[in-house]
């Protein structure tokens, strides 16, 4: 204790001022390097003499019943269907945000990014489809479409001042339009039969959510509410429950009770009030009106940010450090046999997701962002060349985490067909992100 202030190491809340930009690539890129780590696991445990019981814990059945309704899924699907729906959310609440306040929310910025991220979908998706224009592996379009963001802010943010720190915003513009894509993908493309009934009850959730917002709710407690309804009318719909997650996160406000002069002003009042109150009263643990007043201040600090503004704070954390190392533990498994290693890179599934992923990114990124340069809707960035757009392309062609989850959507009833895309996932994520990694090391080489 000294000067008033009782000093602990884990305790930096005043110390470290991160802009929420910071925030978002600090916490991206732990998560990249912790969804590999995680990775690696799965792929040594799935290689061991541990591969049976790996099988038989995820298909391990969990029930959660309520009255006469019993939700019963396995540990797999628990992890797919509803950790996944926290990653949606966060993914919701980025998008929102960059929509409102980013990169997006000016059409003239915006543009670079959006036709980049349009050609580095539908180039990868006709990639496929050139190996797989009919039979079992045709649907498997969706699976070289999507980016995993924090892998590839990870790989972007480890060579530090060797590129421009405008490329980053300009990927993770990228990646966030590719996600917003790949949403609706699996909503239109990736659902099984709809139940009508469980749909009606998903949109009179929806109702309720939008309700809330319009009469300015702002307590986390109710949009949990209705949102686990909705995830639950969602899950027995037939549409995947993890959209439920980007429908919440549209609902939740964006805008402040409190300006933040208006909030200046109220923390001026209670810091005189406070002051009083101390000296009115120096015994703390029994100073009623002083702890009034700091509960009546923490009060204030929730209203003064925006509800979705504390969300994405809230889960960033868990979602980035748990749900997706979790999500990867418990798909990128991949038994490798030495013997079939041949008849597995010619398979017409494997092929088609390596052609997506490592050539249809960076061309349709590349393609795309030269075809908006020369009808002049947009232009680079000070201190960019197409050798970083390139760069930034094969980047893009780490697929990973939404890959994998659409090839789990796609071959859901064929674990063979499933094992081909998550081998071709697998190698073209990694060698996309080394020649990407490589590529703008290179490009971003210091002067001697």
């Amino acid at each position: 204790m000294s000067d008033g202030i009782h000093h602990a190491p884990w305790e930096k809340a005043f110390d470290r001022l991160l802009t929420p930009l910071e925030e978002f690539i600090h916490r991206q890129t732990t998560s990249g390097i912790l969804l590999m780590a995680c990775a690696v696991i799965a792929l040594v445990v799935a290689n061991s003499p541990l591969l049976h019981g790996y099988e038989h814990f995820l298909h391990t059945p969990i029930s959660l019943g309520f009255g006469e309704g019993v939700f019963s899924l396995s540990i797999h699907h628990w992890i797919n269907e509803l950790l996944m729906a926290f990653f949606f959310l966060v993914m919701g609440l980025e998008l929102k945000r960059e929509l409102l306040v980013g990169e997006l929310s000016s059409l003239s910025q915006a543009l670079l990014p959006i036709f980049a991220a349009v050609g580095g979908m539908l180039i990868p998706a006709l990639g496929y489809w050139i190996f797989n224009t009919s039979g079992p592996g045709a649907a498997g379009w969706g699976i070289p479409m999507a980016t995993d963001i924090a892998f590839a802010i990870g790989a972007l943010s480890l060579l530090g001042a060797r590129v421009p720190k405008n490329l980053v915003t300009f990927l993770i513009a990228l990646a966030i339009v590719d996600d917003l894509g790949a949403v609706l993908v699996i909503a239109l493309f990736y659902t099984s039969d709809l139940n009508l009934t469980a749909l009606l009850y998903a949109a009179l959730c929806t109702g309720l959510l939008v309700c809330l917002n319009a009469i300015g709710v702002r307590r986390t407690l109710p949009y949990a509410v209705a949102g686990t309804l909705l995830w639950m009318a969602m899950l027995a719909s037939g549409i995947h429950a993890t959209i439920a997650g980007v429908v919440i996160a549209f609902t939740i406000p964006i805008r402040p009770k409190f300006k933040p002069e208006v909030f200046i002003d109220r923390v001026e009042d209670s810091s005189k009030k406070m002051r009083k109150a101390v000296w009115d009263n120096p015994d703390i643990i029994h100073n009623n009106r002083f702890r009034s007043l700091v509960t009546a201040l923490e009060d204030g600090v929730h209203l003064v940010q925006a509800p979705a503004q504390r969300a994405e704070h809230a889960l960033h954390l868990p979602v980035a450090y748990l749900v997706i190392p979790v999500f990867a533990l418990a798909n990128a498994g991949i038994p490798i046999d030495l013997a079939e290693v041949s008849s597995t890179l010619s398979n017409p599934i494997t092929l088609g997701v390596i052609c997506g992923l490592l050539l249809g990114k960076p061309l349709g990124i590349a393609g795309f962002t030269l075809l908006a340069l020369k009808l002049k809707v947009a232009r680079l960035p000070e201190g960019l060349g197409m050798g970083h757009i390139v760069g930034v392309g094969l980047l893009g062609g780490i697929g990973f985490t939404m890959s994998i989850f659409i090839a789990d959507l796609g071959f859901a009833d064929s674990p063979a067909d499933l094992l081909m895309a998550k081998t071709g996932i697998l190698l073209a994520s990694l060698v996309a992100g080394l020649s990407g990694f490589f590529l703008l090391r290179g490009l971003g080489r210091p002067a001697a």
